[in-house]
């Protein structure tokens, strides 16, 4: 049993024995469970927890952080697994919280555009429930992931360049704090100057503040007009300049992703995509039918200017929903093309005027040291991935990859960007977040933590060493 070192392995078991009573089948500590807990969908290595709890009400995780701050266990919430930065994982044990049973959409209101949630709702689950009603929920980080998840690591992905991310799109929170005290922050009203911005707070703070068990969304009607495109280029240089040249003329696009020549390639080969294997951004407009033929007509002239191919229309439902599936399954697509290598997914986000710079010094840097890495990205807003692919029994091929990673952020960095565009923190950018923000802001992050979590229960060893 592993536990965190000021609490006693005797703590531990009393918790487990209380939680046990309360939630019954609920609660499961058996192996082949917490091993489903012990990591996301990346690095770092399996932190299993002690147990792993299924509430069904906000009442109930009150409890159980009752039970849990009594006797010193940490908790670590969880929705549906897909963070890549090791959030969910235990390094202290404890108890994983896990959200799937929590999956109620509690409200919607056509009239004022919200809903409100509980933190288990996954975004496709959200959207298929709005279809009926001519609304939809734009947040879309690729995988279907959980809502509380979303808004605890601040996602974004494909729609953030027109419809921001979760940070613009969460207007108020249920949050169970550390002593089980439950408290709501924000409202339905889409502005407010009463007292801190507590809402802002817990969004993005991946866990380690508070527990979310609901979340007030702002929703957008479905547009009248929704056009998707391709189109390919022979040089990476042609593809991210058509993406900074676009920005910069102020073009209204809804979604603009680029992937490089070798995640096309992996994405033909596990979604039959049969494209060009060439560098390719993919494009979706959103609008009134002639104000979407206006943005995509600018586009594509500016595509052929920087020596694109003409644009390849996706405009049936089902075609838009094939084109943008396979965007979505990028990673599965990784895992494909090297089945046994260690897939290790990174994230940065630049000034868009420093895309293009950066975007080739990274696939330059890989195709140096040798590595199998496509980039594939939301480029709209200066944000790419690069998913490493490394051969587990390789330590040679580990250590250029980080040596890659490690330079590619730095290099963001000094243009002025960020060391994560939308992954957050976890554990694996702890050193890289006090490089971005100067030790004295992490100072003031580690003495907001330290007042609303004083004994460090809540998600411990994430942001913060």
């Amino acid at each position: 049993m592993t536990a965190r070192p000021d609490t006693p392995a005797s703590g531990i078991e009393a918790a487990l024995v209380e939680l046990e009573a309360l939630l019954g089948d609920r609660l499961s500590t058996s192996a082949g469970v917490t091993r489903q807990y012990a990591s996301g969908e990346s690095f770092p290595a399996a932190y299993p927890p002690d147990g792993v709890a299924f509430p069904t009400s906000t009442e109930e995780v009150s409890q159980i952080a009752a039970i849990c701050h009594r006797h010193r266990m940490p908790m670590v919430p969880s929705g549906a697994g897909t963070s890549l930065e090791g959030h969910i994982a235990a390094p202290f044990g404890g108890l994983a919280i896990n959200f799937a049973r929590m999956n109620r959409i509690l409200h919607v209101d056509g009239a004022d555009l919200d809903c409100t949630v509980e933190p288990g709702v996954t975004r496709e689950q959200l959207n298929i429930h709005l279809r009926d009603s001519g609304l939809f929920f734009p947040i879309d980080p690729g995988a279907d992931a959980s809502i509380g998840g979303m808004a605890s690591t601040r996602a974004s992905g494909t729609n953030a360049v027109r419809y921001g991310t979760m940070a613009h799109n969460v207007l108020g929170l249920t949050v169970v704090q550390p002593d089980c005290t439950v408290i709501r922050t924000g409202g339905r009203a889409r502005k407010s100057s009463a007292g801190y911005d507590l809402t802002r707070l817990y969004v993005g703070s991946e866990g380690t503040l508070g527990i979310i068990t609901e979340v007030k969304l702002r929703l957008y009607g479905i547009p009248e007009s929704i056009l998707s495109a391709t189109c390919s280029f022979d040089t990476l240089e042609g593809a991210v300049d058509t993406v900074m040249q676009t920005i910069q003329m102020g073009i209204p696009v809804a979604r603009v992703e680029f992937m490089d020549e070798t995640q096309v390639r992996a994405c033909n080969a596990f979604s039959a995509l049969g494209l060009p294997e060439k560098p390719h951004l993919f494009f979706e407009f959103h609008g009134s039918p002639a104000g979407t033929e206006d943005q995509a007509g600018t586009v594509a002239a500016l595509v052929q200017e920087n020596g694109g191919s003409p644009l390849a229309w996706a405009t049936s439902t089902e075609d838009r929903n094939r084109l943008w599936k396979a965007r979505h399954d990028a990673y599965h697509a990784n895992r494909a093309i090297r089945p046994n290598a260690t897939l290790w997914p990174s994230d940065i986000a630049v000034p868009i005027s420093e895309l293009p710079a950066s975007v080739l010094a990274v696939r330059a840097d890989i195709e140096r040291n040798g590595l199998c890495a496509p980039i594939v990205g939301h480029v709209g807003d200066g944000n790419y991935h690069v998913s490493f692919m490394i051969d587990p029994d390789d330590a040679d091929e580990k250590r250029r990859a980080e040596e890659v990673y490690s330079r590619m952020i730095r290099a963001a960095l000094a243009v002025g960007g960020t060391c994560t565009g939308e992954h957050g923190i976890g554990m694996m950018k702890q050193a890289y977040l006090v490089e971005e923000t100067g030790a004295e802001a992490v100072a003031t992050m580690r003495a907001v933590k330290q007042a609303l979590d004083p004994l460090n229960l809540m998600n411990p060893g994430k942001i913060f060493a």
